[in-house]
């Protein structure tokens, strides 16, 4: 038989501190992503209650919200002038959602002297709470 010699080849293998490099390397990268992915979940949420306290503050804009000023009304309060709401469980929804309601001094808009143009009075109206939103009224009094 013959004797069958190997050669002692050094193969290019990664030593441990390039492998504790590239570890390092892979967790900011991955912390990083996940930092991202945490502040754009807290705006999603934010944003869709936002949403939310919207759909639900057109409930309280009817005709009548400027005679509310310094209230804290519910929904079933505002809107039982309007709709006659039998259901138990829809007036207790509604008189759950409570907002604090506060109008401003009113704004006069005039066309500028010897132009002739519409004159028109802006109320700004706030309705305080969770998530708090500013609404205008505008009401064109001469055109």
């Amino acid at each position: 038989m013959k004797n069958i010699q190997t050669n002692n080849i050094l193969r290019p293998a990664f030593t441990i501190i390039e492998i504790l490099v590239s570890v390092v390397i892979i967790s900011f990268a991955i912390l990083y992503v996940l930092q991202i992915y945490t502040t754009n979940k807290k705006q999603i949420i934010y944003i869709s209650e936002r949403n939310k306290r919207s759909l639900e503050d057109s409930l309280y804009l009817t005709r009548n919200i400027l005679k509310h000023h310094k209230e804290t009304k519910n929904a079933d309060d505002i809107l039982i002038k309007y709709f006659r709401i039998k259901e138990l469980d829809s007036r207790e929804i509604l008189k759950k959602n409570e907002r604090s309601i506060y109008i401003p001094e009113e704004i006069y808009i005039f066309p500028p002297p010897d132009t002739a143009g519409p004159t028109a009075i802006v109320n700004e109206i706030k309705l305080k709470g969770k998530h708090s939103s500013i609404y205008w009224h505008f009401k064109i009094t001469r055109f």
